[in-house]
């Protein structure tokens, strides 16, 4: 199983390393959140709600994901965080959709599968609405796929969803929920 921290703190050498990444970021791609200012997202962070946040965003960050700012929900008061690598993450790529499609396999199984992990960093998978809101932000996903939240009729089925960009246009797949590929990952969102 790939390396996931159960301890869920940062040494405060870990704390200040992933907010000056997220800072950089955060300034270098103004375009992702016009109208909010770090001062207020690092504030949030700095809170006791923000502590076990940051922590994910570490986890995010460490398996490739590059989390950025994408928006503020003003009736929660909570700052919004997507993957924003430009391809899928490859700390989270060659995974089943769930436990449940990674125990069907009888031969070549992954080391762990996306909702799992997604679980255990304490971030959601992008749904696919979620995911066109990403793509209006950049091109993401233009040579890997990013497994979505899958509805519960689909995946009681034995299907799940992912989706790319391609030609200019979001695409949504579907697959068995046990298949992995090399080049398709997973996205995850995150409120603070």
């Amino acid at each position: 199983m790939k390396h996931i921290n159960n301890n869920k703190t940062l040494s405060p050498e870990q704390r200040e390393g992933v907010l000056r990444t997220l800072q950089v970021r955060f300034e270098n791609n103004r375009n992702r959140h016009k109208d909010l200012e770090w001062k207020n997202v690092k504030a949030k962070l700095d809170s006791p709600a923000g502590g076990g946040k940051l922590w994910s965003l570490n986890e995010m960050e460490r398996t490739g994901g590059k989390p950025d700012v994408v928006g503020y929900d003003k009736k929660t008061g909570e700052y919004i965080f997507y993957d924003c690598s430009p391809e899928s993450p490859k700390g989270r790529r060659s995974v089943c959709y769930d436990r449940k499609g990674l125990e069907s396999r009888t031969k070549h199984k992954p080391e762990n599968n996306a909702v799992d992990m997604a679980a255990s960093m304490g971030i959601e998978l992008l749904t696919e609405e979620r995911y066109r809101e990403l793509q209006q932000l950049g091109d993401f996903d233009t040579k890997t796929s990013s497994w979505i939240k899958t509805p519960a009729d689909i995946r009681e089925l034995g299907g799940a969803l992912f989706c790319d960009f391609r030609y200019g246009h979001v695409f949504v797949y579907h697959n068995g929920a046990e298949s992995y590929f090399g080049a398709r990952g997973f996205r995850g969102s995150l409120r603070v």
